[in-house]
């Protein structure tokens, strides 16, 4: 497919934060809008990458992290995942919030692509990644974290995504993208 439109037509006017947090930063900027009418544009900056983990063992068995997403005001089925904070290695993030969630490590590690999660009103990007030859230990989960980690093979957990199990679009991503890689 070629990229027939490269050059921003958007125009910046001016910027201004609007909320700060540890997390985020929310600004709106005036803008020049593409028509060349005026306008204004809010943005929220994720001060951490988002990492998603798919872990598997050699039956072609996967674990879900299922939590209470206070955001959507209902329970959520995901992959591993957490923040990692822009200036960190993001396998070194992977292997850190794999273990604190499930207690689990992995011997091979594998980046399996980067993903804009929600571009038309933030700049977060993350990164998913498949953990092999797994280990099992004991977790070490953020106080905020109240989880349940469930085992079921990943032909399952892939179809939860059409069936509306699996929301999170980190999550989707990373188990179907498995799930063409593995020939499912």
């Amino acid at each position: 497919m070629k990229d027939t439109h490269k050059e921003n037509p958007w125009k910046l006017v001016g910027s201004k934060a609007i909320y700060d947090n540890p997390w985020i930063t929310v600004t709106e900027d005036r803008v020049i809008r593409p028509d060349g009418s005026d306008g204004i544009y809010g943005k929220v900056h994720f001060k951490n990458k988002a990492i998603g983990i798919i872990p598997l063992d050699d039956d072609m068995n996967t674990w879900l992290v299922g939590q209470y997403r206070y955001t959507l005001h209902e329970y959520s089925w995901e992959i591993p995942m957490g923040g990692v904070p822009l200036g960190e290695d993001t396998l070194e993030g992977a292997r850190r919030e794999l273990r604190e969630e499930t207690g689990m490590l992995a011997k091979r590690w594998q980046k399996l692509f980067k993903i804009h999660t929600s571009n038309s009103v933030t700049d977060e990007y993350g990164y998913v990644f498949l953990a092999e030859e797994l280990q099992f230990g004991d977790h070490d989960r953020d106080v905020t974290e109240v989880l349940q980690v469930r085992k079921l093979p990943l032909k399952e957990a892939v179809d939860m995504v059409p069936a509306g199990g699996i929301t999170d679009a980190l999550s989707i991503a990373g188990l179907l993208y498995v799930a063409r890689m593995m020939g499912i």
